[in-house]
């Protein structure tokens, strides 16, 4: 993990027991049959993250997933660690009650654009406003697989589906912006096809203490095939891809003579956000630097709103934020444990009876 300065605050999987074994993607590899249609960008993602798990160095019987409903909430019956296939869009909120009882686990969630962010983004935002400490994987198809083919929340305006046959007529959302709106403290965005950036990304993402959303985009070769074509394309991808790398130039397009990128983002003095120029109408000293560590997510989001919510022209890739500040896990554990230890005093039945009395106190009835 970055060195932010904060020595109070902890490493992602610090708590969590480790191993001296050696292990290899096999080892977090389960016997069930992997059951998603040909060409599915999910494969990718599962054998990026099978691969990676090893490095963790953890024990897998320390890691959980924790998936919803959907094509991607299959994921935990793949993986040989512990795991839960709960109920639609509730995830988090029972990644939530694992992480705060449990701080030996590495808690993970596997949800999609549907899940996450229909039915689920209630309790979505409230986990990244509270900071738990957990690693939330939101694949965006911008569409609805398991269910055959339906607009979701990501899908662009006038997007024809089974559900739409007209045209959606909803304005999408951009997860990255909301997570940055509820001021999540690891935000980053990555794609399917991309092994290395997305391990990358995962490992910055595990080695976070606090709620880490990784947006990968995901490709549904049956319900919205070609849906991020302009970024995966050899002939488009340098154009179409905003590469954010902290403490680096924002510089993307062809490359030119000097190496750098064709464009570069500045700040947009008119709307108070960034916009995108050609370097040789700009001072270099103008082109912004990504601080994804700044604790302000104001130019953040700014970046973010770049992302094209209809066909996809334009999308930064990488870490948008990376912040620390106390987990709402670590905060319950302490308060618990202030309430029901006195300094010096070792007496389990003293403990119990000060926590009853905590419990029993105030506004009480007895029912008879």
């Amino acid at each position: 993990m970055t060195d932010l300065g904060l020595p109070a605050l902890r490493s992602g999987t610090e708590s969590v027991p480790t191993t001296d074994e050696k292990q290899t993607g096999k080892d977090f590899t389960s016997d069930q049959e992997v059951r998603w249609c040909p060409g599915c960008g999910d494969y990718a993602v599962l054998k990026a993250v099978q691969s990676f798990l090893p490095d963790l160095g953890l024990r897998r019987e320390n890691i959980v997933f924790v998936s919803g409903i959907g094509c991607s909430s299959r994921f935990p019956y793949y993986l040989d660690t512990y795991g839960m296939h709960s109920i639609h869009g509730r995830a988090p909120t029972i990644a939530t009650g694992i992480a705060t009882a449990r701080e030996d686990l590495s808690v993970w969630v596997v949800t999609g654009d549907g899940d996450a962010l229909s039915i689920g983004g209630n309790h979505l935002i409230h986990t990244l406003r509270r900071n738990v400490n957990m690693t939330i994987l939101l694949f965006n198809n911008r569409i609805y697989g398991l269910t055959k083919g339906q607009y979701s929340p990501t899908s662009e305006t006038g997007k024809v589906t089974k559900s739409t046959p007209m045209g959606s007529l909803d304005h999408p959302f951009n997860p990255v912006s909301l997570a940055l709106g509820a001021e999540a403290t690891f935000v980053a965005r990555t794609i399917d096809s991309d092994r290395k950036h997305l391990t990358s990304v995962l490992a910055a993402a595990a080695a976070h203490r606090g709620t880490s959303l990784v947006e990968i985009y995901q490709n549904c070769p049956i319900f919205n095939d070609g849906a991020f074509d302009a970024i995966k394309s050899p002939d488009t991808k340098a154009d179409a891809i905003i590469p954010l790398v902290h403490g680096e130039p924002v510089l993307f397009g062809a490359p030119l003579e000097d190496g750098r990128g064709a464009k570069a983002l500045v700040r947009d003095e008119e709307t108070g956000g960034v916009k995108v120029v050609a370097t040789a109408d700009v001072a270099a000293e103008d082109i912004l630097v990504h601080d994804a560590h700044n604790p302000d997510p104001t130019m953040a989001f700014a970046i973010s709103r770049l992302t094209d919510s209809g066909y996809l022209n334009t999308s930064p890739i990488g870490i948008f934020r990376q912040v620390q500040r106390p987990t709402y896990d670590d905060a319950a554990r302490e308060q618990v444990a202030s309430a029901t230890t006195v300094p010096g005093d070792d007496d389990a039945a003293d403990r119990s009876a000060r926590l009853a009395a905590l419990i029993g106190g105030g506004d009480t009835w007895t029912i008879l």
